[in-house]
């Protein structure tokens, strides 16, 4: 092909590009955005544009658009068809638009066939190399494969985001305009006020992460605490971190599944934070019942993790479940909360921290961009890619409402006796 012809090919597929773009946006309200074609001409008229979609090769909307759903467009974009710039988070409500109005593209006589016009995608090879899991859903084995997947990654990249603490979990702002830092320090002391730790009480930490609420519990509270993760890397450098902190002899990590847990002393106290939505929904009765035969009667287990809203159906398959937290499963709250009950628990407090997660999600969003060539090399550009997108998204899913954060307070009565104060007044006044 010859250059003229060449140029008339390009100018041909930039037309047809946005035609489709102009039909499948016709109704959408909302004109913040810009789109960049890859010949470097734009759609859209904003000038200043909140985000803009850079569509990397002349089949990216064949490729976004002719089987959409969340994890085609998910893929779409971390295999670099196309790329956000700007607010990444913005863009999300114009992927829920285009999700809603591409599906049926090709039944729609208009815009099926301006589908059909555009070229095949021009995908590249990409770095990624997914796991195929072993074993039954939710075994032993395939929970450690799916948490090795997911929190395996080197400890250096998750820092270059998280705060000085290493706490990957929602954090407690006091204003939305407080620093991460603060607000998870906040957190930490928040959940030991809410479980009303004691000098001496022994503490269990399922899925204890790199080992910050511990660390917090132990030098703050002077608990004797026990964190256990399924994550072997995780656990060597929550060790170190017990280490440099100095409470070493009253805290300790273990490499532990939560039903293997066989302690030969019951604990005073329980806490589980960002753990069990990795549990499932037919495996809550027996993580609650370890829960209880762990607790001693007239202790407190504090359950902390995501719901779906009960009136959210998701269409399709998820990029999160394929791509970020394989076996995942969100529940709503109420699912949880039965299984709960069923196991002895009695409810004494329950507490959204929605509006807290979207903030915590928006700085860590902010952070891994500010740090974007240093998560490259830590890791690749796409997991860098799929992080980006991971998070973003889950900052609209906390705005919208489609995700919620709870804290439930579980107690273990004594005949009847709960043997909690009439307030709530101490969990606002932090320790002096």
């Amino acid at each position: 092909m010859g250059a003229w012809a060449k140029s008339l090919f390009r100018e041909a597929t930039s037309w047809v590009s946005a035609d489709f773009l102009d039909a499948i946006l016709a109704n959408y309200p909302r004109r913040d955005f810009q789109v960049r074609l890859w010949d470097g001409t734009s759609w859209g008229t904003e000038k200043q544009p909140r985000f803009t979609l850079v569509l990397k090769h002349p089949g990216t909307l064949r490729a976004m658009f002719s089987s959409p759903s969340e994890l085609t467009l998910g893929e779409a974009y971390i295999y670099d068809d196309f790329d956000i710039e700007g607010d990444i988070e913005a863009a999300f409500d114009l992927a829920g638009y285009l999700l809603a109005h591409g599906r049926g593209a090709e039944e729609n006589f208009g815009l099926g066939t301006r589908l059909r016009k555009l070229p095949q995608s021009e995908r590249q090879p990409s770095d990624l190399r997914l796991i195929e899991f072993r074993g039954k859903l939710h075994s032993k084995d395939r929970d450690r494969q799916a948490i090795s997947y997911h929190y395996d990654l080197p400890a250096e990249f998750y820092a270059l985001w998280l705060d000085q603490h290493m706490v990957y979990s929602c954090a407690y702002f006091s204003d939305p305009d407080e620093d991460l830092d603060s607000a998870q320090e906040h957190k930490l002391d928040y959940i030991c006020r809410k479980l009303r730790l004691r000098p001496g009480e022994r503490l269990l930490d399922i899925g204890c992460g790199w080992g910050g609420l511990i660390i917090h519990a132990a030098a703050r509270y002077g608990v004797e605490a026990v964190g256990i993760t399924l994550s072997v890397p995780q656990a060597e450098v929550a060790r170190e971190r017990v280490r440099q902190a100095g409470v070493n002899e009253r805290c300790r990590i273990e490499v532990s599944d939560y039903r293997d847990i066989d302690h030969e002393r019951q604990y005073d106290k329980i806490v589980s934070v960002g753990m069990f939505e990795h549990v499932g929904e037919a495996l809550l009765p027996e993580y609650f019942r370890q829960a209880w035969n762990l607790l001693r009667p007239g202790g407190v287990f504090l359950n902390h993790g995501i719901s779906y809203s009960a009136t959210y159906q998701r269409r399709g398959p998820s990029f999160v479940d394929r791509y970020v937290f394989p076996d995942g499963d969100l529940l709503p709250i109420s699912t949880s909360l039965k299984a709960a009950e069923l196991s002895g628990f009695e409810l004494r407090d329950i507490e959204s921290l929605r509006e807290h997660y979207a903030l915590t999600l928006h700085h860590w969003v902010r952070r891994l961009q500010s740090h974007a060539d240093e998560a490259r090399q830590i890791t690749s550009d796409t997991t860098y890619r799929i992080w980006r997108l991971y998070m973003a998204g889950a900052a609209h899913g906390f705005r919208s409402g489609r995700l919620n954060l709870y804290q439930t307070l579980l107690a273990k009565p004594v005949d009847g006796r709960s043997g909690l104060p009439l307030t709530r007044d101490d969990w606002y006044r932090p320790q002096g």
